[in-house]
């Protein structure tokens, strides 16, 4: 395993498709740590936000009891920064925002008038045989938004049969591939790149 990113107040990590975050991902990293940093007992980590168990990327730690407390902060009054990127089916347009209503059961996301407001923002990079690459903003971060948010456009994620993708893969194409925040201590503004295996 080899960090995006270490201090003394953050681990980033990328995860790869096929393994939850929770708690197999979070205990792979918590056993990196205690290896890397010889730390005697259990050492503290915790994540920030979760990736669904079929999408790749960027995963943010807090190696701190005050990182995680600014940073869960941030992350509700919407100060973290999640860049994805996707390859869609279909051709979508070159660039635009999605807004709903979701609720979530059953493993699934599901529009929904009395759900909570969803929104994202997207726009293409690329297009080749019926299929769009596009890079996606996220304003909020719903259960399975993308995935839902998308196939209810009529664009599911290719090799996402959950939300309609034609074929089902074992690793959908969605990579969460960069964050800004502000550090949680040194207040400066940092950016965290992981590039898509796909793209």
């Amino acid at each position: 395993m080899k960090p995006i990113f270490c201090d003394n107040h953050l681990l980033v990590l990328e995860k790869p498709a096929g393994i939850a975050t929770q708690p197999d991902f979070h205990e792979e990293a918590r056993a990196w740590v205690q290896e890397a940093f010889a730390k005697p007992g259990k050492a503290f980590l915790e994540p920030i936000h979760r990736l669904d168990k079929p999408v790749s990327g960027i995963v943010l730690f807090a190696r701190t009891s005050k990182a995680l407390q600014r940073l869960n902060e941030a992350m509700r009054k919407k100060q973290l920064r999640k860049f994805y990127l996707a390859w869609v089916e279909g051709i979508v347009e070159k660039e635009g925002t999605l807004e709903h209503n979701l609720t979530h059961g059953n493993f699934r996301a599901h529009i929904d008038a009395e759900g909570k407001k969803t929104i994202l923002h997207f726009r293409r990079l690329e297009t080749k045989e019926n299929v769009s690459l596009v890079e996606i903003e996220l304003e909020t971060g719903r259960y399975h938004q993308i995935r839902a948010q998308f196939a209810t456009i009529g664009h599911p994620v290719l090799g996402d049969q959950k939300y309609g993708a034609k074929e089902r893969k074992d690793k959908i194409a969605l990579h969460h591939h960069m964050l800004k925040i502000s550090h949680p201590v040194s207040k400066e503004e940092v950016i965290f790149r992981c590039p898509a295996s796909f793209v």
